[in-house]
């Protein structure tokens, strides 16, 4: 019979997703002796290795990373039963981990977020920020609880709910050639010098879209950062299709133009991504329900 404490499973997790019997053991409260006692009696439980020892660092083999959602899965469970037991049901406590692509975490993370923290305090946030491709992976890897990213995800494993609508526009310099034009056409973009986010963006995706709508142009630049890609414009390099929200401050103070284009669909969908396997408990509920 099994007898697997809740104590080896939070340990086997938090080596999981930060790689080292180390940072486990800090995470858990423990020494490294004990963190590692820990583990090295959950997989002698299991008859199974868990990990694959490298140069120090600890990385999932194949059982680990099946166990790793059903482990999560009991933790949180275990921690439910603990509130119940209190009759403390609705009083939230732990972490939640949350990845948001660059639009979301650097312009509108109070909106997905203000409401959950306002409304559960003792709830530790811990937020990623990284391109659309990134915070994929790390949902299925189980190294998220949920993402917020900007554009479509097709993957069997993960589940795309919409939160809300978004748009970009066409931007530049306020002496560009195209910023002085009463009216656009497609053809006045032939030859146009653009500047890119970074493969893997779905900013960059939706760019392409854009892109693929009028004549041939040149990339000078591939940026990962909004922000440096708003300073090249500015500074004459080139144009950019940007998320709205981010231009607001530079638009404002005339920095940057938005150039007029009816001509192109620039709207697309902010969508949340969860794990279909994940276990969605009241800590998850509770946040999906205000967002």
């Amino acid at each position: 019979m099994l007898n697997i404490t809740p104590r080896q499973l939070d340990v086997f997790v938090q080596t999981a997703l930060h790689g080292s019997l180390r940072a486990a053991a800090v995470r858990v409260h423990l020494t490294q002796p004990a963190a590692s006692m820990a583990l090295a009696e959950l997989e002698r439980q299991l008859g199974a290795l868990l990990f694959d020892r490298e140069r120090g660092r600890l990385h999932l083999n194949a059982r680990g990373r099946e166990l790793l959602p059903r482990a999560q899965e009991l933790l949180e469970r275990h921690a439910e039963l603990a509130r119940f037991g209190q009759g403390d049901v609705q009083a939230l406590a732990g972490e939640l981990r949350i990845g948001a692509s660059n639009t979301v975490g650097n312009y509108l993370v109070g909106e997905l977020l203000g409401s959950f923290v306002r409304a559960q305090p003792q709830v530790a946030i811990r937020l990623r920020v990284a391109n659309t491709d990134t915070i994929a992976s790390m949902l299925l890897d189980h190294a998220l609880d949920v993402g917020c990213v900007e554009g479509p995800v097709a993957h069997p494993q993960l589940e795309l709910k919409p939160w809300r609508d978004d748009r970009l526009r066409v931007c530049a310099a306020p002496g560009h050639p195209l910023a002085r034009k009463r009216s656009l056409k497609p053809a006045d973009f032939a030859g146009a010098r653009w500047v890119l986010r970074e493969p893997g963006s779905a900013t960059r995706a939706t760019t392409e879209r854009v892109l693929a709508q009028l004549p041939p142009g040149e990339t000078v630049l591939e940026l990962d950062q909004v922000e440096s890609i708003k300073q090249a414009v500015a500074a004459g390099l080139g144009i950019a299709c940007l998320p709205e929200v981010a231009l607001v401050d530079a638009l404002a103070t005339g920095r940057l133009v938005a150039l007029r284009t009816p001509f192109l669909d620039l709207k697309r969908m902010l969508s949340l991504l969860l794990h279909r396997q994940k276990y969605r408990g009241a800590l998850l509920e509770a946040f999906l329900g205000t967002v």
